[in-house]
């Protein structure tokens, strides 16, 4: 689908149908890479592409690439002028999606790292990525979330995700768009892929990252437009399962779902059934920020320029 994509892998930029790996690359067994995911929103009035906290989501995925020992050499800003050279040599005019992936390179079998990694960007077109318009369908699974002292759920580490497709699959097999995960200690974690927020009593709240969460970009720039526009009280806390029942509204939020209203979660109505007012706001504020449309929030945007002549290679 993405063949004519120019990609940046190994240290070059080359077609994506050209970045192959061979089948015993030790990422691919074991699980051992850690990917970001950033949203780049195509301007037709401006003819460019704001990319949403590009070098925030670098330093993150930096951060968490350290838990696995694995250390991609460019800065935060040296990788957004990497993806501006991407989003020009596609010629992209439209929304996208950008997912960098560092990983564990070395061809053999063998749990035990050998230090040897490289990594990769790809950029690609990318629309809506979970319909939610009208609400969605949401359902606790029977699956937990990982503990931190398994594999950190702060890190989007490759492995850890069989968690979040096992889950993804059984909320499908229950009729459910998407699934909730609950910790061990039985509070309400977050999504498969996305963090959770609810409605309750005029407070918006959302589980902590010590509940093992991710530390969602998104997640964080929800609860800014909150406190700023909406002067709601933010609180980061535990939630029962039960309260999801009791709520006024919920919804998901992350970079590839945005912000998503839940009107049902394990066929129970939410609130009156329908997006919430809250939700409506929130979603319309992001979609105005991450677009241009708010000066206040133009340092979340990055337009970014593509390199100098000279193309950043591994050091």
């Amino acid at each position: 689908m993405h063949e004519n994509v120019i990609v940046y892998f190994q240290g070059s930029y080359v077609r994506l149908e050209d970045a192959k790996l061979p089948v015993l690359t030790h990422a691919l067994h074991y699980g051992t890479g850690v990917f970001e995911g950033i949203r780049g929103y195509w301007s037709e009035r401006e003819k460019e592409i704001y990319l949403v906290r590009p070098e925030d989501h670098y330093a993150r995925w930096k951060a968490n690439c350290r838990i696995l020992g694995i250390e991609p050499a460019p800065s935060p800003a040296e990788l957004t002028a990497i993806t501006g050279e991407l989003i020009r040599r596609n010629r992209f005019e439209t929304d996208i999606y950008v997912r960098p992936l560092a990983y564990m390179s070395s061809p053999r079998i063998g749990v035990r790292p050998d230090g040897k990694s490289s990594f990769a960007i790809v950029a690609v077109p990318f629309g809506v990525y979970l319909p939610s318009e009208g609400g969605i369908h949401a359902g606790v699974v029977s699956w937990r979330r990982l503990e931190d002292t398994a594999i950190p759920c702060r890190a989007k580490i490759c492995g850890a995700y069989v968690n979040s497709v096992l889950a993804t699959m059984e909320a499908h097999a229950h009729g459910y768009d998407e699934a909730i995960l609950l910790n061990e200690d039985g509070h309400v974690a977050e999504g498969a892929t996305c963090n959770i927020f609810l409605v309750r009593n005029g407070q918006l709240l959302t589980p902590p990252p010590s509940d093992n969460v991710l530390e969602g970009i998104t997640r964080a720039c929800v609860m800014e437009l909150a406190r700023r526009q909406l002067k709601m009280d933010v609180a980061e806390r535990g939630i029962d399962r039960s309260e999801l029942y009791v709520a006024e509204e919920v919804f998901f939020t992350g970079t590839a779902v945005e912000i998503a209203p839940i009107v049902r979660i394990d066929h129970r109505q939410v609130g009156n059934g329908s997006v919430g007012r809250v939700t409506e706001r929130l979603r319309h504020l992001y979609h105005q920020a991450t677009r241009g449309m708010m000066p206040a929030y133009a340092h979340w945007l990055s337009i970014p320029r593509p390199l100098a002549p000279q193309v950043w290679v591994r050091r």
